[in-house]
């Protein structure tokens, strides 16, 4: 319980570097080209890396439902991009409720589609990384990749 806990709260910090990022973006070409329509809200990096967290947070959750007992690489990049989406679309709704404007609704759902889609291929990475190092962990005490595999299980 505590690992999922902490892997939630992971991915949550690790959206809101990428809202974070975005909002920092955003900022710099508001302060380079100020004719532009983006100085509606001045304080960009925050603005988007708070909800980046609770969108990282809630992603984490549906995560751990959807891919229970299934490995990284035998989930649909499509299909997770597809929950991130609806989950943007949920968290637009949740900050339009407290006072956001319609707007929010495009940043939202793209951004939470291209976390989904990101954190996938990330995990698919370190799955990989990880099972090469079982690999050759195992290679050095003489146990095969499926049983060490199947004592971890």
């Amino acid at each position: 319980m505590l690992r999922r806990l902490r892997a939630g709260l992971g991915l949550g910090v690790i959206w809101a570097g990428g809202g974070a990022f975005v909002g920092g973006m955003v900022e710099l070409v508001s302060n380079l080209f100020p004719s532009l329509p983006l100085g509606f809200i001045d304080m960009w990096i925050p603005t988007l890396a708070v909800p980046g967290f609770i969108g990282g947070v809630i992603f984490a959750g549906v995560l751990g439902v959807v891919a229970r007992n299934r490995r990284f690489d035998e989930l649909s990049m499509g299909g997770m991009t597809a929950i991130g989406v609806g989950g943007g679309v949920v968290l637009a709704g949740a900050m339009m409720l407290l006072g956001a404007g319609p707007l929010i609704l495009l940043p939202a759902t793209v951004l939470s589609g291209v976390g989904a889609a990101l954190s996938l291929g990330l995990a698919r990475l370190a799955e990989r990384e990880e099972r090469r190092s079982l690999d050759g962990d195992v290679d050095a005490v003489g146990l095969s990749p499926d049983d060490a595999r199947r004592l971890l299980e």
